[in-house]
């Protein structure tokens, strides 16, 4: 592949504000795909999680639960370190979108009636770290050649 392909994934502003979102973020994200993945932190596992996918139509109920627990405990994990932040950002992006018009879109706004609003808002964040990149203090940055001269 490219050279500049990986470099303009890799890119991101030198500001700490992608941190404060994608750390706290991250951590949600990998609690929530430990749960679905190992059942951790009071979750029903690949098993449980899968009966209840399938249930709603989300089928077939165990490789959907298998996708999402990957994908929000990798891409949680790589959001807190700040590696690959866009890829995973974006994967992340759409697990919440599955999960809006999927789980909750018909059970209305509010997260205390199981609505879309806490999706939505990890949804928001995703797209945020998709656009700004990984920020401050990451791998990404850190992998990311400097233009000569500059500190």
């Amino acid at each position: 592949m490219n050279t500049s392909f990986f470099q303009r994934v890799l890119a991101t502003g030198a500001g700490p504000g992608a941190l404060a979102l994608r750390v706290p973020v991250g951590i949600i994200f990998a609690a929530h795909g430990a749960q679905k993945l190992f059942g951790w932190f009071g979750g029903y596992g690949l098993e449980g999680t899968g009966q209840f996918f399938g249930s709603i139509g989300l089928n077939p109920g165990y490789l959907m639960a298998l996708l999402a627990g990957l994908v929000e405990f990798f891409g949680g994990l790589a959001l807190v370190f700040g590696l690959l932040v866009r890829p995973a950002a974006a994967a992340l992006a759409a697990a919440m979108l599955i999960a809006i018009f999927g789980v909750h879109i018909g059970k209305g706004f509010f997260a205390d009636k199981g609505g879309y609003e806490y999706a939505l808002a990890l949804f928001a964040a995703s797209v945020a770290l998709l656009f700004s990149g990984a920020g401050g203090y990451s791998v990404d940055q850190a992998l990311t050649p400097r233009p000569a001269g500059a500190r």
